[in-house]
């Protein structure tokens, strides 16, 4: 049976990617830092591990990591997805705590998630595993007023490519999703109007975040000889083509 780590679990993207790899007959851990989040997430699924923890704080990563491989028996993949955006604003308009909390969550969590899954796959036998994690469309195009959140993105970016090189010797797969204008509560502000680069504000088109989850569950069904380094799915319509 295959096993898959989510942090984010509790809302948006990683409720959705849990509730799909539960569907489809994994066992799936939850992480994040609302234990009856993570509950809602569950719904009572038997193959649902939840793992209260905080993506930030070094100790809490190692003992969700600890405990789900104890109770699962090994990790096979790892979904990197916890992350949160500030206020839209000029960067001299960005407060300093804003950059500060969003980095600890977008690029430290991340580090520190990816490292916790590089160590476990690498110890466990039979050897190697698999780590996606979730990049965006703002590690290629910005929007207006978003230097925090794009520049984590961008980090997010840089992990992916250096663990996927990294991982070759242990059999350790890397890859990221991008993602553009998927439906979560994070995201519903793309339906009432959001900025665009020549300063009009404009309503966007949006997806199913079901069919992020989908393409999260090929990227981790492939064999670990198979990799997708980089795949972006987006709501068709959505100003991504040109953007900027």
């Amino acid at each position: 049976m295959a096993t898959i780590l989510i942090t984010g679990a509790g809302s948006g993207i990683g409720r959705a990617a849990a509730r799909v790899f539960l569907h489809a007959g994994w066992t799936v851990g939850l992480i994040g830092r609302r234990a009856e989040a993570l509950e809602e997430t569950a719904a009572g699924e038997a193959r649902a591990i939840l793992l209260p923890a905080d993506v930030t704080d070094p100790a809490a990563v190692d003992t969700a990591f600890s405990r789900f491989a104890e109770t699962a028996g090994r990790l096979d993949v790892l979904f990197n997805n916890a992350g949160i955006t500030v206020r839209n604003a000029p960067v001299d308009e960005i407060p300093v705590e804003d950059w500060l909390r969003l980095c600890n969550t977008n690029i430290t969590g991340m580090f520190l998630c990816a490292r916790a899954a590089f160590g476990q796959m690498r110890r466990q036998s039979p050897q190697g595993g698999r780590i996606i994690n979730n990049g965006s469309i703002s590690a290629h195009v910005p929007r207006p007023g978003s230097a925090p959140y794009t520049m984590s993105k961008h980090a997010v970016t840089g992990l992916t490519r250096t663990l996927g090189l990294d991982g070759r010797a242990f059999n350790i797969a890397c890859g990221q999703i991008d993602i553009g204008n998927a439906l979560t509560d994070m995201a519903a502000r793309f339906t009432s109007g959001v900025p665009q680069a020549n300063g009009d504000i404009r309503t966007e088109p949006v997806m199913d975040v079901v069919q992020v989850a989908a393409t999260v569950l090929h990227m981790a069904s492939l064999p670990l000889d198979v990799n997708i380094p980089f795949v972006t799915i987006m709501a068709r319509d959505m100003p991504y083509i040109g953007r900027g």
